[in-house]
């Protein structure tokens, strides 16, 4: 089992309102590449969206909730029939998405005891709980030629020290495909 995140982010680091979902002044910055650049498995998940699950914040699953459903290409298709386990105090309603239910119980517990693939998308508080506790295993980061200089990042300057090595570089139209593992303990 590896704990996998993905995530656009932007050159320094920002990840938040790739899609202009958010309403923040430079939101959508991932999407003016086109839909190449966003469309379809980018972040070469292959086999961990057929056999592992999708871990997703409440905000996160909500904007999914409404936009993947109503899709049926190929990649659509995965993502519909995936496993979603979501990470919220207020959400009970998980219907608007096949396979989708409320993570009961602490956050950290349940993704020590999940012996799938974990993959989490956006969702920056789950991602920092789960860094925080040194239990992701993998960053797949599809960087943006993109500066925003503000913005919520993926590591803040409070993140924990952590060692990674660099397992695969690939450009994906205007951006490219890093792939990051956890060095050896």
């Amino acid at each position: 089992m590896s704990v996998i995140v993905i995530e656009f982010i932007t050159v320094d680091g920002v990840v938040a309102d790739p899609d202009g979902s958010g309403g923040t002044e430079q939101g959508g910055w991932a999407f003016r590449y086109g839909p190449e650049a966003v469309a379809g498995d980018k972040f070469r998940l292959g086999s961990a969206l057929d056999d592992g699950v999708l871990l997703l914040g409440r905000t996160t699953w909500q904007l999914f909730s409404r936009l993947w459903p109503g899709r049926d290409d190929p990649f659509a298709l995965r993502m519909n029939a995936v496993p979603k386990l979501v990470v919220s105090r207020t959400l009970t309603d998980t219907s608007a998405w096949a396979d989708s239910r409320a993570l009961e119980g602490d956050l950290l517990d349940a993704v020590g005891r999940e012996r799938r693939d974990v993959v989490v998308t956006g969702s920056l508080s789950v991602v920092g709980q789960l860094m925080a506790e040194d239990l992701i295993d993998e960053y797949r980061l599809m960087t943006f030629p993109t500066v925003l200089g503000t913005g919520r990042r993926l590591f803040p300057a409070d993140a924990p020290h952590t060692e990674l090595r660099c397992e695969s570089v690939e450009q994906v139209g205007a951006a490219v495909l890093t792939r990051y593992r956890r060095a050896a303990r």
